[in-house]
């Protein structure tokens, strides 16, 4: 679950103050607690309220702020301290360091900074068994092969962790040429990725919230352009910007690749946790998964996020067996999705998930397992087989007097 973290803000200068506190508030996650305006009474404020941060701006009396977070810091451990200052000078960061500030940040502020230094303090203490935010997985859905459905297995896995009121979750469509995550939900976006990359220069939380489009089923959605122009107005660097932002507030971030392997699919797979790569049992997929694995093979740490997903199990007879697949692959296949095209077919025209369409399909089933086993708060299939039994167990009685 992803815990609000409570903030308390000291900066004398009424401007600065305003500002920075606008931006954290636009993080689901965070809580204001307080703001104060004067050092002197920081103290006061940590003492009465236990935040679980607090953000200190050195730049009007850098001294008496410094000296307000040695205090804190060894009266109040428990308040992770983070500085702030527009000022890059290395004997002022050591004096912060020293002082007791975890973090030292420059103004102006920059959200993702604010989030990885939150990221870094909560895996110094050991990830989120003390409480602390969990941290955002990021899963990008990549394929072997065009059509081998990527997109509606990212957005059926998104609404299946969309379930879990406790999670927050995001798709991006990546495919900026024919990408149709939007018609999978029947939404029609007001906002697009193409408006997040006009507006990079300025983005910040608040306006890449208004670029998203939510569905009925709790599932947020950053849609691909409408218009096709064949132009990318997005660089990796903007794109690992916009995820940063989204693992700020978001608790699963899925990312539906295009089939190119671009520089912003090599972004994407660069920030994940785990890359499922969509295969079907043809000779086309096979001889790209071998192709593809010898290309990751090239990037440090991305082998070991490749999972290999085999979607559309017993399609036909002609389908290439699950042990020559792996003779030929040289690599493990992680699960399998059954072939179920009419049910996709049906789900797919209506623009309604798998979850709500089709709950106990068994495709549906294998996609929960798969969500299951990334993240153990989604029910699995065995748990939804036995909630159904329990349910018929005590309904029973109620036909055991018929004759």
């Amino acid at each position: 679950m992803q815990r609000v973290v409570r903030l308390a803000i000291v900066d004398p200068r009424d401007s600065s103050r305003t500002i920075m506190k606008n931006q954290l508030l636009g993080l689901e996650m965070m809580w204001l607690e307080a703001e104060c305006s004067r050092y002197d009474s920081f103290y006061d404020v940590i003492s009465q309220t236990q935040p679980d941060i607090g953000l200190v701006a050195l730049d009007s009396d850098p001294e008496k702020a410094l000296s307000i977070v040695s205090r804190i810091s060894q009266e109040y451990p428990a308040c992770d301290l983070l500085v702030v200052s527009s000022s890059t000078e290395g004997s002022l960061i050591l004096q912060a360091i020293r002082s007791g500030a975890k973090e030292f940040l420059n103004y102006p502020l920059k959200i993702e900074d604010f989030v990885a230094a939150l990221d870094r303090i909560r895996q110094s203490k050991g990830g989120g068994a003390d409480g602390q935010v969990r941290a955002c997985q990021v899963i990008t859905v990549a394929g072997a092969g065009g059509g081998v459905g990527c997109t509606s297995f990212a957005v059926n896995l998104g609404c299946i962790l969309a379930e879990n009121q406790d999670h927050s979750v995001v798709v991006i469509d990546l495919d900026f040429a024919l990408g149709d995550a939007d018609v999978w939900l029947d939404i029609i976006p007001d906002y697009t990725i193409q408006d997040v990359a006009e507006n990079i220069t300025r983005l910040d939380y608040s306006l890449l919230k208004r670029s998203l489009t939510k569905h009925d089923s709790g599932l947020f959605l950053l849609p691909r352009p409408v218009n096709f122009d064949g132009q990318t107005r997005l660089t990796g660097d903007q794109l690992r910007r916009v995820i940063a932002l989204l693992k700020a507030t978001f608790t699963h971030l899925i990312i539906d690749a295009s089939k190119s392997y671009g520089p912003l699919d090599m972004a994407a797979l660069s920030v994940s946790d785990h890359v499922l790569l969509l295969m079907q049992l043809d000779l086309p997929c096979l001889r790209n998964v071998v192709r593809l694995g010898q290309f990751f093979d090239l990037h440090d740490g991305l082998p070991n996020k490749i999972k290999i997903v085999a979607n559309r199990v017993g399609l036909d007879d002609s389908q290439i067996s699950l042990n020559k697949a792996l003779e030929t692959m040289g690599r493990p296949i992680a699960w399998q999705v059954p072939n179920d095209y009419v049910t996709m077919a049906e789900a797919r025209n209506n623009g309604v998930p798998l979850c709500i369409h089709a709950p106990r399909a068994k495709m549906t089933r294998a996609i929960q397992q798969i969500a299951h086993e990334i993240d153990p708060s989604v029910a699995s299939k065995g748990d939804a087989d036995d909630k159904s039994k329990q349910k018929k167990s005590l309904f029973s009685f109620l036909g055991s007097g018929k004759k």
